[in-house]
């Protein structure tokens, strides 16, 4: 390439940069290369005045005028332009009038914006013409080019003549370079480079296994796709990461690149995570001992991969066939009563630390969430279930496919299991029908009297509830303030006339009966100290204005002390948040 001005004129430095891009992408490798024979596409910058941006020959010869400041991506177009007029065949016209030029032009610029090859220097309209170069440049000799597209013919296609045998043959590198594109594409989705038109890397052992996963094995392939998979010695090394781990809400999957493991080690490994985020174990854990459980379904799933044949199980790793067809809760159960030698096994993050990280770790790069996870991951898991099935490769443990089949009913959200639970706790008042007030007659029957529908006017007893509020300086106003909305939408519903709220924090404010429009967001929050909510439940269960065998709701961020309550009850937590005792009411997530 020849630049007739200096270099260090930043004009032409960009003009250069966008040159050795286009150069070494596989879409134009085969036109700018020197191992074809010549003669093949080069670039030059002129500062001799030019119609256009840029002109282009049938030898392959593209000059552009350096009277136009662009900067790297619009020369990129520019350059991009040129060299696919060639590629497209457009120097086979016999006769290359306005016409033709400018309908060269809107085709070339429609492909541009399809593979988005560079930016516009000039704006282009929004919709450019579908019809091939033959019709457009037909239509426009008798309409006349719309005003909008002439100046794209400045782009100028100089027709050359070569002697027979030698003619460059543009269309057909360009189908090889199109060809190659496709095959970086896919290189692309496998992780063998980081662009299209980057240098291919060394693929490591575990992104051949993530790769695998994600072209080979349908099972787990959607869930991996959804995940970026980290390897940085530094970081695993500061957090402890033995071999790997996994946040499931950052979308991560984090592995100890120091580790000498084969690939199909890694794909066992990898898998594992994998199975750990789609069946959703970190929730699922409840008031159980984190660690345990990890451990529990450590076992499980071990003893599933070893059953399907994924990967080699690496050295170290829990399996003990005893567990074979047992669910993780009754591992656990199982391996509760021997706790000392239970905590010095070690998960693949290691001894003593569980392999599903409830927060991602600190790593600097770029984080992979942004999705509805629980969605996600039953969507990916369902699907890749069914692809299995259908390509017949082989069954699947007994326990794994039980597991799989329960997302296929998803959880009801904790909003309707609380309204389920106010309708088995807080009875409502139901009308009645009198003829003492009969209702509207119907046109159709005028002589028929009917009952009317209202609610009794004698005393009967209305359904009414305790609200223990934890006010402590742990508990965020956002979670405070959905748990009370919720509750107050759901008494309104059952006519419930007040409830009986309590905040607490290291002592109890008793803000004694409110009425349900004022729970949601009218209330003035008293405390903020410490965390002592047994004094809360203690209040109620001893008040004499409060009914014996009234509910009671407990909302709280789990950081509080071990609660005694006597009577039904429930409690309402954050989403990840745990209790620290074993709860014997229901539990809400608020998500």
């Amino acid at each position: 390439m020849v630049v007739r001005v200096q270099d260090t004129d930043p004009n032409s430095l960009a003009f250069r940069d966008a040159w050795s891009d286009l150069a070494g992408h596989p879409l134009f490798e085969p036109l700018t290369g020197h191992d074809w024979t010549r003669p093949y596409a080069t670039a030059e910058m002129d500062g001799r005045p030019m119609p256009g941006l840029a002109r282009v020959t049938a030898a392959g010869r593209i000059v552009a005028g350096s009277a136009r400041r662009l900067d790297k991506e619009e020369w990129r177009w520019v350059l991009a332009h040129c060299l696919l007029h060639l590629g497209f065949g457009h120097f086979e016209e016999a006769a290359p009038d306005a016409a033709y030029r400018a309908a060269a032009c809107v085709a070339v610029s429609r492909f541009q914006r399809a593979v988005k090859l560079g930016r516009e220097p000039d704006p282009l309209p929004e919709v450019l013409p579908g019809a091939d170069e033959a019709a457009l440049a037909a239509r426009w000799r008798r309409e006349g080019v719309p005003p909008g597209l002439v100046d794209m013919a400045d782009l100028v296609l100089r027709p050359i003549t070569f002697e027979a045998g030698r003619e460059p043959r543009w269309p057909d590198r360009f189908a090889h370079g199109l060809s190659a594109a496709a095959v970086a594409g896919v290189e692309v989705a496998g992780g063998a480079r980081q662009t299209v038109g980057g240098a291919k890397t060394v693929r490591q052992p575990w992104d051949l296994a993530m790769s695998w996963f994600i072209g080979s094995y349908p099972l787990l392939g959607g869930v991996a796709a959804g995940f970026a998979l980290i390897a940085d010695g530094p970081l695993a090394r500061a957090w402890g990461v033995s071999i790997a781990a996994v946040s499931a809400e950052a979308g991560e999957i984090y592995v100890n690149p120091w580790r000498s493991l084969s690939t199909d080690e890694w794909r066992f490994v990898l898998a594992h995570e994998l199975l750990h985020v789609a069946l959703r174990h970190a929730d699922r854990g409840g008031a159980r001992d984190p660690y345990l459980w990890n451990v529990a379904c450590d076992f499980v799933i071990n003893g599933w991969l070893v059953e399907m044949g994924v990967g080699v199980l690496p050295d170290g790793v829990l399996h003990d066939p005893e567990f074979a067809g047992c669910s993780a809760e009754q591992v656990y159960d199982r391996i509760a009563g021997d706790l000392r030698r239970m905590r010095k096994l070690a998960t693949l993050r290691g001894q003593g630390a569980g392999d599903m990280l409830g927060e991602p770790l600190p790593w600097a790069g770029r984080r992979a969430g942004g999705v509805d996870l629980d969605e996600y991951c039953r969507r990916a898991l369902l699907t890749g279930f069914a692809y299995h099935q259908s390509s017949g490769r082989g069954t699947l443990p007994a326990g794994l496919v039980a597991e799989i089949r329960v997302l296929e009913q998803p959880p009801l959200p904790w909003d309707v299991r609380l309204a389920r639970w106010f309708d088995e706790h807080v009875p409502m008042t139901e009308p009645v029908r009198s003829y003492a007030r009969p209702s509207r007659r119907q046109a159709a029957t005028p002589d028929i009297p009917r009952p009317g529908r209202h609610l009794p006017w004698e005393p009967v007893p209305r359904g009414t509830f305790g609200v223990v509020v934890d006010t402590s300086g742990s508990m965020g106003p956002a979670v405070m303030g959905k748990a009370l909305g919720a509750i107050a939408s759901y008494a309104t519903a059952r006519n419930v006339p007040a409830a009986r709220v309590v905040f607490c924090d290291a002592a109890a404010y008793d803000a004694g009966y409110l009425p349900v429009d004022q729970i949601a967001g009218r209330v003035r929050v008293r405390g903020r100290g410490g965390t002592v909510l047994q004094r809360a439940v203690d209040l109620l269960e001893r008040a004499d204005d409060f009914p014996a065998d009234g509910p009671v709701l407990v909302i709280t961020d789990g950081e509080c002390d071990v609660l005694r309550i006597r009577r039904a009850h429930a409690f309402l937590i954050p989403r990840g948040a745990r209790l620290p005792f074993t709860p014997r009411g229901p539990v809400f997530s608020l998500r």
